[in-house]
C-alpha cells in the first residue's frame, strides 16, 4: 500500500509560459570608464591609495623626490622651481650658492638673454 500526498496549491511551481520570460543581462565587467592615470616621474599606473598631486602634477608617494639628493617629498617639505622640486634645504642652498634662481639651478641667467637681444636689436638698426 502507498500513500501519496499532495503538496498543497502554494507549494506547487506554477507552469510558466517560456515565451513571457526575459533573459536577464549582466554585466560581463564591473568597471568604471575612468581615466588612467600615469606617475610624471616613473611612468607607471598610479592606484588612488599611493596618488600625491603636486603642481598640478600626478606622481606615487615614493616617487616625489628632490632632484638634488632624492630624498622623498612630502607636500609640505617641496619647493618647485621650473617644473622641477626640491627639498626645502636644498632649494635654499642652491638659491644662496649663486644669488638667484637661475644660476644655482643650471640655467642661463636672464642678463645674458637681456645682452643677446640687445646685440641683436643694434645688428637690425645699424
Amino acid at each position: 500500500m502507498t500513500c501519496v500526498m499532495e503538496q498543497p496549491e502554494r507549494f506547487k511551481k506554477e507552469s510558466r509560459n517560456t515565451t513571457e520570460e526575459k533573459p536577464v543581462q549582466r554585466s560581463k565587467s564591473f568597471s568604471f570608464k575612468t581615466q588612467r592615470e600615469v606617475c610624471s616621474s616613473c611612468e607607471k599606473t598610479v592606484y588612488p591609495m599611493e596618488r600625491l598631486v603636486a603642481n598640478n602634477l600626478i606622481f606615487h608617494a615614493s616617487c616625489f623626490c628632490c632632484k638634488h639628493c632624492n630624498t622623498k617629498l612630502s607636500l609640505g617639505t617641496y619647493a618647485a622651481l621650473q617644473g622641477e622640486f626640491y627639498c626645502k634645504p636644498h632649494f635654499q642652498q642652491l638659491f644662496k650658492s649663486k644669488g638667484n634662481y637661475d644660476e644655482g639651478f643650471g640655467r642661463k641667467q636672464h642678463k645674458e638673454l637681456w645682452t643677446s637681444k640687445d646685440s641683436e636689436n643694434i645688428t637690425k638698426t645699424a
